[in-house]
């Protein structure tokens, strides 16, 4: 067993152990959602009061509950498509909840072109999912890219505790925007093969002979 596998063995048993508790509880599994957003709401709070570490260690809290809803309600039977749905909002809230929290925090030290970056980063990160999601309703699955959620939760949470921020600002600013494109193109091509492919099912009409 790889030193790697272990960590993750280990941590997997403790998110094991939590799920179960949670279950045993009875909590409903939206309700670990909502919280999740208040979590991330705190650590906006302390991101525009410039308490970077501490901001990386509440999100931190926040990504443990993120990781447990959907799992908690696999557990108790409690999997809807609202669920599903009112997670998926919930999540684009808490990104651009501690976007905003940066933004607060840059402006106060007049660093406004930080906060202009920052902009770009949450039309980034909207964009990411809203091109999936509306790709989704053409074609059966576009997840290509490699800035989604758990990518950027991890970023932004390096870059509070080592205070790095600006340089994952602009890695986000950057590779959101290109998983977008890529996500562009892919639909494009996924939705001109499913195009060719109806135009080569259809039969061609017989061509019809004139007697003299």
């Amino acid at each position: 067993m790889t030193f790697s596998r272990g960590i993750g063995l280990f941590f997997g048993q403790i998110i094991k152990g939590i799920v179960a508790a949670l279950a045993l509880s009875r909590v409903h599994p939206n309700f670990l959602t909502f919280l999740g957003l208040v979590i991330n709401i705190w650590a906006a709070w302390l991101f525009a009061a410039g308490s970077f570490r501490w901001a990386g260690v509440v999100v931190i809290g926040a990504g443990l509950f993120d990781m447990v809803d959907g799992r908690v309600a696999r557990e108790t039977n409690q999997v809807t498509k609202f669920g599903g749905f009112f997670d998926s909002v919930l999540d684009r809230y808490s990104d651009l909840a501690v976007l905003v929290g940066l933004q607060v925090y840059y402006a106060s030290i007049n660093r406004y072109f930080y906060v202009v970056l920052c902009a770009v980063v949450m039309i980034g990160t909207v964009m990411v999912s809203y091109t999936r999601a509306r790709a989704e309703n053409t074609i059966p699955r576009c997840k290509v890219g490699f800035m989604e959620r758990p990518e950027r939760v991890v970023l932004m949470i390096l870059g509070a505790l080592t205070n790095r921020m600006p340089h994952v600002l602009w890695i986000l600013a950057i590779f959101t925007n290109i998983t977008v494109m890529s996500r562009m193109i892919y639909t494009w091509q996924e939705t001109k093969s499913l195009e060719d492919a109806q135009l080569r099912s259809v039969p061609s009409s017989p061509t019809t002979i004139r007697r003299p």
